[in-house]
């Protein structure tokens, strides 16, 4: 835990899953007992409480954490490490996205809670921002330049970002930052209170408005698909929802089956046009049925 405090990481899932999961099955057993046999062990038994895959990898991704620490350490406190597996995660991939009729009816409800609420959603739907970045002071607003500055130290990548602020978010950031100072929290509720862990509000808010399932990250594929769609270039949408390979931004381009409808619709025009002076004509079974009986009945 100390380690990732010296390093500004957070501990609050870290701690989550080792109090509920990895303690009580691994506490009894000593760092040189943790091996294979065990580790398929604790696999087992977390499939039989019907854990994911991606679930059970982040677990033991904060026992394999602990084990290395101690290797590493000087002197060493772990003799050996063993081999950490890895379940497939290909099931688990998340494909939700915010459908934009969808859009108003959070943006009405998030009101209801808080002008903070609004805000951190209109931030996650436009710029696509991970939760960790949404923990920002009011220094980081430069509302005569009209942007937002987000610190390396607050980014997964930590590399700084610097986004133009849309004029709903510019409105919504002064109110948010309106009697603050430089360096309080930008985001508050109605009784002042910073606003950190807010899970219950957010999984309130997608009830009240009709998308029981939508998760915060959803947003973030979001954002990324209605950038590229508005024509933005791929790679400053990537600097704006900081995204540092294109291998998972690809992944986040969702497309849907509107998507496919209207490139099948492009591709039927596209071969409706005059070619180099020709028409392309395409019969299909689209076309008028009677004017099809009309033509298969005349003679060859």
């Amino acid at each position: 835990m100390l380690d990732r405090k010296n390093k500004g990481r957070g501990l609050e899932h870290i701690e989550r899953r080792w109090r509920k999961h990895v303690e009580p099955f691994f506490a009894q057993y000593r760092a040189a007992d943790v091996g294979t046999d065990l580790l398929n062990e604790y696999i087992e038994a977390r499939r039989n409480e019907q854990a994911s895959n991606a679930t059970i990898n982040r677990e033991i991704a904060v026992l394999r954490g602990m084990l290395r620490l101690g290797f590493f350490a000087k002197p060493h406190k772990v003799k050996s490490l063993p081999q950490f597996p890895h379940l497939d995660e290909t099931e688990n991939v998340r494909t939700g996205f915010l459908d934009p009729q969808k859009y108003q009816a959070l943006a009405d409800n998030s009101n209801k809670i808080g002008i903070w609420m609004r805000a951190l959603f209109e931030i996650a739907y436009t710029w696509g921002w991970r939760k960790s970045e949404l923990t920002m002071q009011v220094r980081q607003l430069d509302f005569d330049a009209n942007v937002v500055r987000l610190d390396a130290r607050m980014t997964k990548t930590k590399k700084g970002r610097e986004v133009t602020m849309t004029p709903t978010i510019r409105a919504l950031l002064i109110e948010c930052a309106r009697g603050k100072k430089p360096t309080d929290p930008l985001f508050t509720r109605e009784d002042g209170k910073p606003v950190k862990n807010f899970r219950k509000a957010w999984r309130n808010l997608c009830v009240a408005a009709g998308v029981p399932h939508l998760l915060l990250h959803d947003l973030r594929r979001t954002a990324v698909r209605n950038l590229v769609r508005a024509g933005v270039p791929e790679h400053t949408a990537m600097a704006i929802s900081g995204h540092k390979t294109r291998s998972v931004f690809d992944r986040y381009d969702i497309v849907d089956q509107r998507d496919i409808s209207k490139a099948m619709l492009k591709l039927e025009q596209a071969r409706s046009e005059i070619v180099t002076g020709h028409e392309i004509v395409t019969k299909s079974v689209t076309n008028d049925p009677a004017e099809l009986l009309k033509q298969s009945s005349k003679p060859n």
